[in-house]
C-alpha cells in the first residue's frame, strides 16, 4: 500500500484528501473553484491544494466538473479535466475512477468517459458499504444530494448515470449552499398567510441555513446571489426579496421563521426521495457532506440510526474528510487500504 491523494474535481469546489499507507487521513481541504468561468480556476485551486497536500506517488481522481457549461458535452469535459490534472501532476501515477470499471490510466479515460463522468458518489457509497454492510448512504453537499442503498457490503444503486439517478430519485438536485430558494418552494407562510415567492435568483439555501445557524462557515465558500456579504442581516435582506419585501419590513424573528420553514421543506423533499430509495433496505443512515446536519434530521424522522461518515474514518481532519467524502473514498480505494 502507498500514500495516496484523492481529488474530487467539482464544478464549484475542488476537494482533496491525503491518506497514509494505512488509510488514515493526514490532510483534507475544500476550495472554491468556479469551473464555469474557465479551466484556469481549476488550475489555481489545484496549486492551492497541493500546498496543503504535499507530494504523493499515487493520485486518485473523480469528478463532476465535466458538467460545467464551458464544455459542449460531458465526454469533452472528462477529457479536458483529465488533461488538466495530468498536466498539473506530472511524474506521478494517476488513477482515474471509472465507477464499476475500477481505476483507469489517463490514456484510457476517453474509452471509459461515460463511467468516469459524475461517478464520485459511487466511491463514497462503496466505502460506506464496506464499513457498514447495509443501510442507506446519503451525501448532501452544497449543490446536490446522493442517496444510495447499501446491501451485503456493496453499493446497490438502481441507476448509474445522472439521468438514471434523477429518474430513480437517487440524485436530488438540492444542496445546503448553492441551491436557489426558488427551487425549494413556490409558496411560503408569511405575515399570517401563504403566498407565492419570486421566481428570481435573489437568495440561496446558504442564506436559509445561515439564519438557522446550521451552516458551518468553513463550508460556506460560494458567492452570494447579489455578491454582498454573508452576515445574518445580509442573508435576511436577500430572503426578504423572495417575498417582495425589504429587510426593514419585518423583524429578524420573521426572517428566521421563514428560513426554518424553507429548511424544513428542503428536508421533506429529500425525505420523499429517501423513502423511495430506502424502501426494503434495513440499516442505518450514513451521512456525508456539508449538509450532514440535515441528514441527521432525515434519519431522526425515518426512525433510523444515524452514522456520521467521519465515524468510519481514522486519522486527522476526519470532519473535513466527511465533507470531502468522494475525495477520501477514491484515495482509500486507490491506495489499497480496502485490502
Amino acid at each position: 500500500m502507498a500514500d495516496c491523494i484523492g481529488w474530487d474535481l467539482g464544478g464549484a469546489h475542488l476537494k482533496a484528501v491525503r491518506l497514509d499507507a494505512a488509510g488514515r487521513v493526514q490532510a483534507a481541504v475544500q476550495l472554491q473553484c468556479p469551473l464555469w468561468r474557465g479551466l484556469p480556476h481549476l488550475e489555481s485551486a489545484i496549486d492551492q491544494a497541493l500546498v496543503s497536500m504535499g507530494s504523493s506517488p499515487v493520485h486518485a481522481i473523480t469528478m463532476t466538473g465535466e458538467l460545467a457549461d464551458i464544455f459542449p458535452d460531458r465526454r469533452t469535459g472528462v477529457a479536458r479535466l483529465v488533461e488538466t490534472i495530468a498536466r498539473k501532476l506530472p511524474d506521478v501515477e494517476l488513477r482515474i475512477f471509472a465507477g464499476r470499471d475500477g481505476f483507469v490510466a489517463p490514456g484510457q479515460a476517453q474509452a471509459h468517459a461515460d463511467r468516469i463522468a459524475s461517478a464520485n458518489w459511487l466511491a463514497s457509497a462503496e466505502f460506506a458499504a464496506r464499513r457498514c454492510g447495509q443501510g442507506v448512504f446519503v451525501d448532501m453537499g452544497t449543490t446536490t444530494t446522493d442517496i444510495v442503498a447499501l446491501r451485503d457490503g456493496s453499493a446497490q444503486p438502481q441507476g448509474m448515470s445522472d439521468a438514471e439517478r434523477l429518474a430513480s430519485e437517487e440524485l436530488v438536485y438540492t444542496g445546503v449552499v448553492r441551491t436557489p430558494v426558488m427551487a425549494v418552494a413556490q409558496r411560503v407562510p408569511f405575515n399570517g398567510r401563504m403566498q407565492r415567492i419570486a421566481a428570481e435568483h435573489f437568495a440561496t439555501m446558504a442564506d436559509v441555513h445561515r439564519l438557522t445557524g446550521r451552516l458551518e462557515e468553513s463550508c460556506d465558500l460560494a458567492e452570494t446571489a447579489d455578491g454582498a456579504g454573508k452576515s445574518p442581516a445580509d442573508s435576511a435582506r436577500r430572503l426578504a426579496r423572495m417575498v417582495g419585501r425589504d429587510l426593514q419590513d419585518a423583524p429578524m424573528l420573521a426572517w428566521n421563521a421563514l428560513a426554518h420553514f424553507l429548511a424544513n421543506v428542503q428536508v421533506q423533499d429529500v425525505a420523499a426521495a429517501f423513502e423511495q430509495v430506502s424502501s426494503g433496505v434495513p440499516g442505518p443512515v450514513v451521512g456525508a457532506g456539508a449538509g450532514r446536519f440535515a441528514i441527521r434530521e432525515l434519519a431522526r424522522r425515518s426512525g433510523r440510526e444515524y452514522i456520521d461518515f467521519s465515524e468510519l474514518i481514522e486519522g486527522d481532519d476526519r470532519e473535513w474528510a466527511a465533507v470531502c467524502a468522494p475525495a477520501f473514498a477514491v484515495a482509500w480505494l486507490a491506495g489499497g487500504a480496502a485490502a
